[in-house]
């Protein structure tokens, strides 16, 4: 059987250029610097410059790779679609020592283009979870360590709390939160789950005030060995969490509080488009590819 990876768009970098192209660009070019369409022509001779451009409204060159996540960026475009391959097909995420590897970069670069990866495969301006009918689970994990100390606080209060939300037979969204109270879940649960759901939880006290507000709350009572009563559970965002924590254990092994936020937005994007809702690795990475544009992460903000 043939390898994707055999693909030539992942060796050769015009035919990597033109697969990016016909993805960002589905109706032909647009200049980043006008939105011009029209008065648009490849460079020719003048540039040595793989997919170069220039609109001759605003009479500046460009390429695809302006005003998205590969900006600036000297990697060869082919070991971007890679690297993207890579990471959105691993079930629980690719390390960078071993990105840097695979594609023979060094360990800073390849950590950068993961961190990119991750900020095109973070999902905006998405509608409410759920709806009439329909089941939205919700639970709360610790992971990690916080960088300070909070002192005077529950047993858990050195690590950080990771909220995620996960409508059956749909997508997962999740979130570091500062706490497991009423303060901090209630503002996520009401912006992200339309009001028309059936809210599942555990027995945690954080939920019960904001629970009356959705069509109906029920749970579970985890410390009395209860998991499942009929078709109340959490057993679903609880399978999202055994992938999740193998791969920051497992794979990545340390994430400071910083960056959390964007291994969060990993993990939901390859859960929110695995194999069981149809999408298959080609299909995925894919859909990562489509989210590079208007999302630049300098180096600095990075760090």
């Amino acid at each position: 059987m043939k390898s994707v990876l055999s693909d030539k768009h992942f060796h050769n970098e015009a035919a990597a250029y033109a697969f990016v192209e016909a993805r960002v660009w589905p109706n032909g070019p647009v200049c980043p610097h006008c939105g011009g369409v029209d008065r648009i022509s490849k460079m020719g001779g003048k540039s040595t410059r793989i997919g170069a451009y220039k609109c001759y409204q605003c009479r500046k060159p460009f390429t695809v790779k302006i005003g998205t996540i590969f900006e600036a960026s000297h990697v060869p475009m082919r070991h971007w679609l890679q690297a993207m391959f890579l990471l959105s097909s691993s079930k629980k995420g690719i390390s960078s020592n071993q990105l840097h590897r695979t594609l023979g970069c060094t360990l800073k670069t390849a950590w950068f283009i993961s961190h990119r990866i991750r900020e095109a495969m973070r999902v905006t301006g998405i509608e409410p979870m759920g709806g009439n009918g329909k089941v939205v689970e919700a639970d709360e994990t610790f992971i990690g360590r916080l960088q300070g100390q909070k002192k005077g606080k529950a047993a858990w209060a050195h690590k950080n709390v990771v909220l995620t939300l996960v409508e059956r037979g749909g997508s997962a969204r999740s979130f570091h939160v500062d706490g497991v109270m009423h303060a901090d879940l209630a503002p996520i649960l009401r912006a992200n789950i339309d009001l028309a759901s059936r809210l599942m939880t555990d027995k945690a006290a954080g939920y019960r005030p904001v629970g009356r507000e959705f069509a109906s709350h029920e749970s579970v009572d985890h410390s009395k060995d209860e998991y499942v009563r009929g078709d109340v559970t959490t057993n679903t965002v609880e399978g999202y969490y055994s992938v999740f924590k193998r791969g920051m254990k497992g794979i990545y092994q340390h994430c400071s509080e910083k960056h959390l936020h964007r291994y969060l937005s990993e993990f939901d994007f390859r859960y929110s488009n695995r194999i069981a809702l149809g999408v298959d690795d080609v299909a995925r990475a894919e859909r990562a590819l489509k989210g590079v544009v208007g999302k630049r992460l300098k180096y600095r903000t990075a760090n």
